[in-house]
This record gives structure tokens, C-alpha cells and sequence, in this order.
């Protein structure tokens, strides 16, 4: 357990408990957030230490909500008097309510990570020479690499939240993110390959031999097959996707339209559909924030609750969407420990934790061998989609033909253009072999951006139109 933020301050914890319970009375909920972080990053390019950074910040959030509307004050000042204006604030809105405090959440969390300080873990130089051979190992791999980078991120969060009933919940957060970026060129084209790791888990264990030398390998790997890759060829086509990674077309393309706020206000292309059947049969989705060490996962939310694993889609159902309090309280339902926030500074809102589609029954050799034609996206980069419509656009960074139910040619500049609610309706076969990503993804929303881990099964989806740039 976290030691009280308050320690050492001129604001004592029980002052500041009181002043939570006035600036809430007459509120339907509310909480007093507080965080203390520190965050390190390094990177290094073809043999400099081209960045280092340190930061170490601090501060509150108190946030009273009545109805669907709720004040927020926060500051960096961690005081009575900072404390008191705030609350006053707060109080300010709360009164024009009348509403009975909702409930604190229940302590049935379960701790998912050491509160190690990853930040703190490894010295200083220590990090410095392990950057300085992975760099140098990448540079070797071969006579075609141009550039290398590596980065190592780290990440200590501790939090308290103080509800109005007096009631304390706390959380210490480790996060650690190791990546490789390398280009490749040979006869006057370049190409490019990435590949990175991390998680909440020991920071040594993402740092071992093995694991950073074939994080280099693999990125180099991809260079070379961008390399080779000749122009997509555009048209509607079946495509398959493969494990791991790609699931962060699942993540933004049908996960965000199945976060609570979305569908309350009716701006999700999945609002009102609750028990409708919206993907194939044989399709299950979860958000799990239970998973140990996970880059997503969380003993507690940011309101306090604690994680859950919240089954979304049931073989093809809607039967759940992501909840914080103040959403599940309007709907009727209960918060599934999915209110979370950026820092301090920020009021919480429904979010991902990690999400992904459980296995199917179809070994990945069965689907791809019945494909005559179409497209295999292994890996992709940036997407944009529209929440309300569910329409989405996502550029494969590696992606091959296949023909005859073999994998082919690579291709580049395939993008992946559709809808995901129509997208869950043409899966015709689920694999038997999900897989989490890495452990390096960041979810945005509203301008908040949160750790957030995807996975998926091999999927094949039916006439799915692809973009491209072949002639």
C-alpha cells in the first residue's frame, strides 16, 4: 500500500477529508485525486545519447458531480489553502443538487503489480551502457542498416483518492517501455521496422539478452521487407488479419463505440443495440484490467474501482459496455472499473484497460489456406475513426499478398477502410491463437492519452475494401 501523499505537507489528511466531505455534500459522487509521479526516458541514435529526461510532478484533482454535471478544480499545489479553493469550487456547483452521495467502491481489488519504482530500479549508467550495446548490436545486424533507436521509457505513479464518505483507496504504478527503430536502404529506397515491449512487471525482465537482442532482430526484419515491398493493390478483398498487435483495429474501430459515455448520449454506432446480435457467431470480446504486469492493467481505477474483466461481446451479443461511475449511475448499471484519467489535471472518464477477442476454434494454417486471393495484415500503424459512425481507416505497416492460400508478396501502402460494426459481421473464422501486443500501447481520447493493451486471435474477414497505391 501507498504511503499517504499528505505526508510531509502543510495539507494533514484529515483536513483534507473533511474538506472532500463539505465540498460533496448535496453531490451525487465525487473524489479528491492525488498523484505524485516521476517519469525518465532515454534515447539513443547510432551511437549519441541523443535525449535524457527527468520529471517528477505532483499534485490534486477534486472533482463533485451532480446529475451529469461536475465541477473540476486541480492544482499543483498540494495545501490546505489550494485545497479549500478548490472546494470551494466544487462545493459552488453542488449545491444547486440535493442528491444523495453515491456509494464508495467495494475493496475487492487484487494487486497486479510490485510497487517497484522502475524509474529508480536500474542506475543511471546502467541504463546508459545497455542502450549503448543494444544500439551497437543493431548497427551490426547487416550491411543495409542506415539507422538505428533505441528508447527505454519509465514510469512511477502513486495515487490516493479520498471520497466523500471519508473512505481512502491508493495505488502505486510502475511502467516500463523499451523500443527499437531501424532503417534499412539498398538501392536508393529506404524501409523501415520497429519493435518494442514493456509493462508494470520488474523492469530487469523486459530488459534481458534475449528480449532486446530479438527486438532488434525483429526490427530489422521489417525493414528489410519494406524494402522488398511493391505497391498494394486497392479493391475490396478478403483479408486476414494476424495475432497480437492488430488488435488495435478491434481497440479503436469497435472498442471506443462501446465505452459508456458514447452510448448514453447515443453517439455510438452500437447505441441501443444492448442484447442485439452484432458480430458472427463464435465472436467474444472482453476488457480485461486484471491481467498482472499488463501495460493496461489496473489494481484500481481512477475513481477508486477496482478492475474488472467486462465482457462486451458474447459469441456475436452486445451484453456489456465500459463503465465509469458517473455514466453508470446515469444508465442504471454498475461501474466496471474503467474511469480513468491522464493525471491530476484531468477528470476521469470510461477508457480501455486491455482489450481483446478470445480465441476461436480455427488453426491460423485452416484460415489462411482458404483464401484464394486477398490480403495478409500482419502489422499496422496510425488509424483514424469516427465513433458515431464506426467508420475507420488504418494503414498496414506490413502486409503481404496471398494467393492460392499462401502468403506472397509484401505489399506497402495498404490501408484498411470499412465500418466496425460491418467489420464484425464479415469475421467468417476466429483462430486459436490469441495473442496480447507487446506491451507499448497509448489510447487518446478527448486529449487524454493512457496506457491501453489490445490482442486478437487470427481473424479473416470477408470483402473488406483495402486502399492502395499500385496503379
Amino acid at each position: 500500500m501507498a504511503l499517504s501523499l499528505f505526508d510531509g505537507s502543510d495539507t494533514a489528511q484529515a483536513q483534507a477529508t473533511d474538506l472532500v466531505a463539505q465540498a460533496l455534500q448535496g453531490a451525487d459522487d465525487g473524489e479528491l485525486f492525488v498523484e505524485k509521479r516521476e517519469t525518465q526516458g532515454f534515447s539513443f541514435d547510432d551511437g549519441k545519447l541523443k535525449a535524457a529526461s527527468f520529471d517528477e510532478s505532483q499534485g490534486f484533482g477534486l472533482r463533485s458531480v451532480t446529475g451529469e454535471t461536475a465541477a473540476y478544480a486541480h492544482s499543483t499545489e498540494i495545501s490546505a489553502a489550494a485545497l479549500k479553493r478548490a472546494a470551494a469550487l466544487c462545493k459552488s456547483m453542488s449545491r444547486t443538487g440535493g442528491g444523495q452521495l453515491a456509494a464508495s467502491p467495494e475493496r475487492t481489488n487484487q494487486k497486479l503489480y510490485s510497487a517497484h519504482n522502475p524509474v529508480e530500479a536500474i542506475g543511471f549508467a546502467e541504463k546508459i551502457n545497455l542502450l549503448q550495446k543494444v544500439d551497437e548490436f543493431a548497427r551490426a545486424l547487416g550491411p543495409e542498416v542506415v539507422q538505428a533507436s533505441v528508447s527505454l521509457a519509465s514510469d512511477w505513479q502513486s495515487i490516493e483518492i479520498i471520497r466523500g464518505d471519508g473512505s481512502i483507496h491508493r495505488d502505486v504504478r510502475p511502467l516500463v517501455r523499451f523500443g527499437v527503430s531501424i532503417v534499412s536502404a539498398r538501392g536508393g529506397i529506404q524501409g523501415q521496422g520497429s519493435h518494442g515491449l514493456g509493462g508494470r512487471g520488474d523492469t530487469a525482465s523486459y530488459l534481458t539478452e534475449e528480449l532486446w537482442q530479438g527486438a532488434a532482430r525483429e526490427a530489422y526484419r521489417q525493414s528489410l521487407v519494406s524494402l522488398d515491398a511493391k505497391p498494394a493493390p486497392a479493391g475490396e478483398t478478403d483479408v486476414l488479419l494476424g495475432p497480437g498487435w492488430p488488435g488495435i483495429l478491434l481497440h479503436e474501430a469497435i472498442g471506443h463505440g462501446l465505452e459508456g459515455d458514447f452510448n448514453r448520449k447515443g453517439t455510438s454506432a452500437f447505441a441501443g443495440l444492448m442484447g442485439s446480435r452484432i458480430a458472427a457467431k463464435g465472436i467474444t470480446v472482453v476488457d480485461d484490467g486484471t491481467i498482472p504486469d499488463r501495460r493496461g492493467s489496473l489494481s484500481i481505477d481512477d475513481e477508486g474501482t477496482p478492475s474488472n474483466c467486462t465482457t462486451l461481446i458474447e459469441d456475436g451479443v452486445l451484453v456489456g459496455f465500459m463503465q465509469d461511475r458517473l455514466n453508470a449511475r446515469l444508465m442504471g448499471v454498475k461501474p466496471t472499473g474503467n474511469g480513468r484519467r491522464q493525471s491530476y489535471a484531468h477528470a476521469p472518464m470510461p477508457r480501455m484497460t486491455n482489450t481483446y477477442m478470445l480465441s476461436g476454434d480455427r488453426h491460423p494454417d485452416e484460415i489462411l489456406k482458404s483464401i484464394k486471393k486477398g490480403l495478409f495484415a500482419k502489422s499496422f500503424g496510425g488509424g483514424q475513426v469516427d465513433i458515431t459512425s464506426g467508420k475507420f481507416v488504418f494503414s498496414c505497416t506490413e502486409a503481404y499478398l496471398i494467393e492460392d492460400g499462401k502468403i506472397t508478396a509484401p505489399v506497402k501502402g495498404a490501408t484498411l477502410i470499412g465500418s466496425g460494426a460491418d467489420a464484425l459481421t464479415r469475421i467468417s473464422m476466429v483462430g486459436n491463437d490469441m495473442a496480447l501486443d507487446p506491451g507499448i500501447g497509448t489510447c487518446g481520447k478527448q486529449g487524454q492519452g493512457v496506457p491501453v493493451g489490445v490482442g486478437q486471435p487470427t481473424l479473416r474477414i470477408d470483402r473488406l475494401t483495402v486502399g492502395g497505391t499500385a496503379a
